[in-house]
């Protein structure tokens, strides 16, 4: 089971990094609080302190188009929020 899908970079989980030493992950839906704790120190090389993780639902979309409606639903995703130890970054553009 791959646990970790991609990291989650916007703007607002860039400044948690740099200030409170949080990041944010797009994970398994299957996974749990300890698995994705080893996953993370594994890949990473970091000491997490503590995760928080959240699902989110998917939604239903609809647009209008000339041949009429088309609606769809968006993926449901599971989010973790990563604290690792103090004086410990993730870098996620050093192998660019």
């Amino acid at each position: 089971m791959d646990i970790i899908i991609k990291p989650v970079i916007t703007e607002k989980m860039t400044a948690m990094g740099e200030s409170l030493n949080r990041y944010g992950f797009i994970v398994n839906r299957k996974a749990n609080k300890l698995q994705i704790k080893k996953a993370i120190e594994e890949l990473y090389g970091v000491d997490v302190v503590s995760v928080n993780t959240m699902t989110y639902r998917g939604k239903t979309k609809s647009r209008f188009t000339k041949t009429g409606v088309i609606s769809g639903k968006t993926a449901s995703f599971k989010k973790a929020i990563i604290t690792v130890a103090e004086g410990e970054t993730i870098d996620f553009y050093s192998n660019i």
